[in-house]
Parts: structure tokens; C-alpha cells; sequence
């Protein structure tokens, strides 16, 4: 593929993850599906606006209140994308006993009882997590999370066919697997992304200890086989909101791996 090409993916992907206006001259659908693999393009995109927000934040407010703000900023920057797929997963498995059940629940545009407990659990997890932490870390912590998570979740691509209905799928075109090439190209944004902390704040990296490193990576990969296992066995696939569903736990597992401190606690 050319250079030009992938750019182009990129900034389709931005339009499909983001509510940032991109106007694209020419659109093929097929370009929708390649684009995933540049997701976590759109997450270092997403995580580096909303460390910038929580950065200034912090220069007028404690650090609870510029999170609370940067999470805001990042579900208005997003048109709350993912937590969306994580409320319709949660009512959809919460509240669905087959297959077909959860699937139409899951279509339901109305939130239920699973969803808003799951989406409330997931804001104060997030906000409580990153104001837990020093800010610098808080900042490398925004744009690792966003970045990673979006690359875990578009694993499961690779690894589980699409387990909705294809003919009711809001985004036709996502439902195709990925290759683990692509999966593995989609991987250097994280460690580009990763070298480029380092350069550009290395003090702050170096406050992050090797303990925390391994721990972010246990409880993201804990949490993307949960939802591979999850997903496998009441959908026989990923959907479009499981996705999202991943997405969110796996930021949280992330969050959650950078704010364990010296004692153990969060």
C-alpha cells in the first residue's frame, strides 16, 4: 500500500472514532475495514488531547477536577464512541439468557439498569484511577491508554469471526476479520508512541517503574482474553460493541496497572 493510501485510512478511521469534521473527496467502503488497523493512530490522537486538556486543567484545579474535565472533553472529542458499545454490552449480557436475546438488546438504542451501572462504574473507575496518580504520570497515562487499548480491542478481529448479524451491523464493513499482519503493523503506533514519550518526557517515564510496566501489561491482557472468552462464548464473535466494551475495560486495566503505587495500593 502507499504512503498516501494509509494517510487516507488514517483520517478515515478519525472520522469513524472521533466527532472531528474530516472531509474526505472520495470514499470506497471497503476502506472503513482497512482503516481499523490505524485505530490506535486515532488513540494517540484522542489520548494526546486530552493529557493537553488535563494538563491545563490542572493548572487552575486539583487533579480530580482537571480529570473530571479531561473525561469530559475526551466523551464529547469521541461522541462517546466506545462507552456507548460498553453500556449496550453490558445490557445486552446482563440482560440477555440466548444468543438472539442479548443481540436484540444490544441493537435497543435505550439505556437499561447493566448498562447505566456499567458505564457509572467505568467513569469513576477512570476518573478515580488517573486522579490517583502524579500528573505527569496521569499525562503519559491518558495517551498510553488511549493508544493500547484501541490496538487490544481491534485484536479481536483477528482472533473471533463477526458474531452479529451482518445484514443489521451499523458499520457493514467492520464486519471482516483482521489479519495478524495487520494486527502487527497496527502494533508499531504503540511502540512509536512509546519511544516518543520517551524522548519527549523522559522524567516522567522514568517515574514509572518497571513493576507498574509488567502490571499494565498482566491487566490488559487479562482484560482483552476476558472479553475474548466473554465474546467467544455468548456471541460466537465480536460485534461492534463488544469492541467498544473492550476498548473501555482494557483502558481501565491500563489506568489502573500505572496507578499502583509502592505499597500495592490504588
Amino acid at each position: 500500500m502507499s504512503i498516501k493510501h494509509e494517510l487516507r485510512l488514517v483520517l478515515v478511521a478519525t472520522q469513524f472514532l472521533t466527532r472531528i469534521p474530516i472531509q474526505l473527496n472520495q470514499y470506497q467502503p471497503q476502506w472503513l475495514h482497512q482503516s481499523s488497523r490505524h485505530f490506535p493512530a486515532v488513540g494517540i490522537l484522542v489520548g494526546v488531547l486530552c493529557a493537553l486538556v488535563y494538563w491545563l486543567a490542572t493548572l487552575a484545579f486539583n487533579p480530580l477536577v482537571a480529570t473530571v474535565v479531561s473525561t469530559a472533553f475526551g466523551i464529547k472529542l469521541t461522541g462517546a464512541f466506545h462507552e456507548d458499545g460498553l453500556a449496550d454490552t453490558c445490557d445486552g449480557l446482563g440482560g440477555g439468557l440466548t444468543r438472539e436475546r442479548t443481540l436484540t438488546i444490544m441493537k435497543d438504542s435505550r439505556i437499561g439498569t447493566y448498562g447505566t451501572l456499567g458505564l457509572a462504574c467505568a467513569l469513576l473507575l477512570k476518573i478515580s484511577l488517573l486522579s490517583s496518580m502524579p500528573v505527569m504520570t496521569a499525562v503519559v497515562a491518558l495517551i498510553v491508554a488511549h493508544c493500547s487499548s484501541r490496538l487490544l480491542c481491534i485484536g479481536l478481529i483477528v482472533v473471533l469471526p463477526y458474531g452479529g448479524e451482518i445484514e443489521h451491523a451499523k458499520a457493514k464493513p467492520m464486519a471482516q476479520q483482521m489479519s495478524g499482519r495487520e494486527w502487527l503493523a497496527s502494533s508499531l503506533w504503540v511502540i512509536g508512541v512509546l519511544a516518543l514519550l520517551l524522548l519527549l518526557l523522559p522524567e516522567a517515564m522514568r517515574q514509572i517503574t518497571m513493576v507498574q510496566w509488567l502490571l499494565v501489561a498482566a491487566f490488559a491482557l487479562m482484560g482483552v482474553y476476558y472479553m475474548y472468552r466473554l465474546l467467544k462464548r455468548r456471541l460466537a464473535g465480536y460485534t461492534g460493541d463488544g469492541l467498544g466494551a473492550t476498548q473501555q475495560l482494557t483502558e481501565i486495566a491500563i489506568y489502573a496497572g500505572l496507578a499502583v503505587n509502592f505499597s500495592g495500593s490504588f
